[in-house]
């Protein structure tokens, strides 16, 4: 089915309004063309309508277009207008579909970084429609961890990224040999024997090792011979021809394949020569055909080693978009480092909440669409940056908030009496927001046992009144505590303190600075599941099984 003129028109006022009266002709068409995939059959017949509608849209006055827009699709006015303020910047050259990739290291699941680059992906292939490659970039046999090659696709799953495609590189070896050959034969790449200090002393010094000019044939005979195992590790490398004189060393002639002597978890001995990064990623990117890429502005310097590939291939190069990069404070996000932990007992594994792996979060009971928001709303600028803490975790309050039921929870528990206290009760709703989620009802009887907090406790002085939230008033006498009242008029004037009844049940709450409050929690916990709200405490993400919680956040 075709779109008819109102659908195009009602698209390109929606964009409009989006851009404050002015519609954008590609934006236009994309959409369209991912609405109508018939409409590609008949793309210049479309288009030149599309044009017409979007030119005469844009020749009149933006505050008509605007009002037009939410004439013919009211909901913009209440919808959009958010999406406006932080919706990611429109890919440029966009010809129908987009093909777009993710390129982790299985060097251990992902964490709260990677998610960044999983989410501004994704949000760009759903927008334009497309395909998304889950490329798992396993060259390097020394630094894999294989239960990343599942653990990776799940983290993706679950923060709701739609892979396409998964490719494994270790599985692409002959693809990498073909093209290096190619490249041999071209005179754009030689073996070189020297040693790591030579040949970095001679890049410094912009001069030319002593093989670099060696006919085709001998260094397509030392190629065979390195990817065959006759070399050890060191002897030998492979490297791409660039400019000796580039002002940046880095990018003067680089190593596109090392010679590795560890066992690949996936081919075992099978190969010997592993592609490094920067030549596997060119190869991959072309042969994937996509059309745009998004990484860190700290990929700059391989972006330009990469071009020289598709210079000497003839390929075309997809479009790059380099983003700031984001400092995460108080996060551990090196695997090295992670693994040594766990290996050495100081971390449970992937999931101990300490951490900030994608595992972790979960464990915590942090919301997938948190992850979302705060990416799209941080946008794709250049500039680097400080993750939020407080932003972030203010958005998922957003989110769980609304399903989170309330529990009493006591730390460090005292055990009280409530002296001249006759048949009390204690009612509090499981959602103070939401009166079908039903209330907490405890008969206590009189003068009953209770739980406070011992730190609350310790800072209450003698004769001090104070609040028992949703039970009544009491006074502090000595190392007890008497009934006062039920009255709530100085409620602005005295402390409320949490409570829980004498048969609330042993329960530790997990921090993730490391440390665990045990204390008791109300009976009718066993009702929730999921992230709850302790009250007075926090958002804390329950195991019942294990009589346990995970702390979320305030």
């Amino acid at each position: 089915m075709l779109p008819d003129e109102l659908e195009i028109r009602k698209i390109a006022l929606r964009n409009a309004y989006l851009h404050e009266g002015r519609a954008d002709l590609g934006s236009v068409i994309n959409k369209i063309m991912g609405e109508y995939p018939e409409a590609r059959t008949k793309g210049r017949e479309v288009s030149a309508l599309v044009s017409s509608v979007v030119k005469e849209i844009n020749s009149r006055d933006k505050q008509k277009v605007m009002d037009e827009a939410v004439s013919l699709i009211p909901e913009l006015a209440v919808k959009e207008k958010h999406v406006q303020e932080h919706r990611l910047p429109d890919l440029e050259d966009v010809n129908g579909e987009v093909r777009m990739r993710l390129a982790p290291s299985p060097s251990g699941p992902l964490h709260v970084g990677h998610s960044r680059m999983a989410i501004l992906n994704d949000e760009y292939v759903k927008r334009y429609g497309g395909k998304l490659f889950l490329r798992i970039e396993d060259t390097n046999p020394s630094n894999i961890d294989l239960d990343s090659y599942h653990l990776i696709p799940e983290d993706l799953e679950w923060l709701d990224v739609k892979v396409h495609e998964i490719v494994i590189q270790s599985k692409r070896m002959d693809l990498y040999y073909k093209e290096a050959r190619r490249l041999i034969e071209m005179g754009k790449m030689y073996i070189c024997e020297c040693s790591q200090a030579d040949f970095k002393n001679y890049k410094l010094n912009s001069m030319a090792c002593p093989h670099r000019e060696r006919a085709p044939e001998t260094n397509m005979e030392a190629f065979e011979k390195m990817i065959s195992g006759a070399f050890r590790k060191g002897d030998v490398s492979a490297v791409v021809k660039t400019d000796l004189n580039h002002p940046n060393p880095s990018i003067r002639d680089w190593i596109a394949f090392r010679v590795k002597e560890e066992t690949h978890p996936l081919t075992g001995r099978t190969y010997f020569a592993y592609p490094m990064m920067n030549f596997s990623v060119a190869v991959d990117d072309h042969y994937l055909e996509l059309t745009h890429v998004i990484r860190g502005k700290d990929h700059l310097n391989n972006t330009e080693k990469q071009s020289y590939i598709f210079t000497y291939m003839k390929w075309i190069k997809p479009h790059y978009y380099h983003y700031g990069l984001v400092h995460i404070p108080g996060a551990l996000l090196k695997t090295s480092l992670i693994k040594k932990g766990i290996r050495d007992g100081t971390y449970s594994g992937w999931s101990d909440i300490r951490l900030q792996t994608l595992l972790a979060m979960k464990k915590r009971g942090y919301r997938p669409d948190t992850f979302r928001k705060y990416w799209v709303n941080s946008g794709m600028r250049e500039i680097d940056s400080e993750f939020s803490w407080e932003i972030f975790n203010s958005i998922n309050k957003e989110f769980v908030d609304q399903h989170a039921k309330r529990l009493w929870f006591v730390p460090d528990p005292v055990r009280l009496r409530i002296v001249g206290g006759w048949d009390m009760n204690s009612k509090a709703p499981f959602h103070p927001g939401n009166p079908d989620e039903g209330e907490r009802v405890y008969h206590l009887g009189a003068e009953p046992e209770i739980y406070i907090p011992g730190k609350d406790w310790l800072t209450i002085a003698d004769k001090e009144k104070f609040r028992l939230k949703d039970l009544c008033n009491v006074i502090r006498k000595d190392n007890g505590i008497i009934y006062a009242d039920n009255s709530h008029e100085d409620l602005k004037k005295i402390r409320i303190l949490q409570w829980s009844p004498a048969d609330s049940q042993d329960f530790s709450v997990e921090r993730p600075d490391g440390t665990v409050d045990n204390g008791k929690i109300e009976p009718l916990f066993s009702k929730v599941k999921g992230v709850s709200q302790f009250e007075r405490y926090g958002y804390v993400n329950l195991d019942l099984e294990r009589k346990k919680g995970y702390f979320l956040h305030k």
